[in-house]
C-alpha cells in the first residue's frame, strides 16, 4: 500500500442549472475520482439546482493524479444519464500546503487560480487560509453536456501517521 501524504476533503456544495435528463427534471448525483478510489453523493430527486452539502474524503497518495467529478441522472429502469463532468488538478492546492503559513490572519487569500483552458473553472478561484486551514472554493463548469456547473469546496486533513510532504 502506499503512504497516504494526507486526507481530501472535498464538499460537494450544489449544482447550478444543470441538464435536464427526464422529462423536466432530472435526478442529479455527483460520482467523484482519483484512482483507483470512488466516492457519491445522494441523489436528489426532480432538481437542476440540487443542494447536496456533503463531505466526501479521498485519500491522496500522489497529488499529481487529478480529481474527476462525473454528474449522472439517476434512472430506475435505464442506465443513468451522464449530465457533464469536470477535472480538478489539485497540484496548485497542494504547493499551498507546503508554504509557511505560520502567523497569517484568517481570510488571507494565498493564491488565486484564474479559468483557462486547461481548468474546468467558470471564474476566480481563492486558495484561502481560514480559521487555521487551507481552503479553496471552486465553481466548476461541466464539461460535455450543454450546461451546469458544479460549487465545491476543497479542504486539507492531516493525520499523525501521514507522510505529509
Amino acid at each position: 500500500m502506499e503512504s497516504i501524504l494526507g486526507l481530501l476533503r472535498i464538499r460537494v456544495k450544489r449544482g447550478i442549472n444543470l441538464a435536464v435528463r427526464d422529462v423536466r427534471s432530472s435526478d442529479p448525483y455527483v460520482v467523484i475520482r482519483m484512482g483507483n478510489q470512488k466516492l457519491k453523493t445522494r441523489v436528489i430527486k426532480k432538481d437542476v439546482n440540487p443542494h447536496w452539502n456533503e463531505d466526501l474524503t479521498l485519500s491522496v497518495t500522489d497529488p499529481n493524479l487529478p480529481v474527476k467529478l462525473i454528474v449522472y441522472d439517476h434512472d430506475l429502469f435505464t442506465k443513468d444519464d451522464k449530465m457533464g463532468e469536470a477535472e480538478i488538478d489539485i497540484r496548485p492546492f497542494i504547493e499551498t500546503l507546503k508554504m509557511n503559513l505560520a502567523g497569517l490572519s484568517s481570510g488571507t487569500v494565498i493564491t488565486r487560480i484564474q479559468p483557462s483552458r486547461q481548468n474546468c473553472l467558470s471564474e476566480d478561484s481563492c486558495i484561502i487560509y481560514s480559521d487555521g486551514k487551507v481552503v479553496q472554493d471552486l465553481y466548476l463548469r461541466l464539461k460535455n453536456v450543454e450546461c451546469g456547473e458544479l460549487e465545491i469546496q476543497l479542504q486539507w486533513i492531516t493525520f499523525p501517521s501521514s507522510r505529509g510532504f
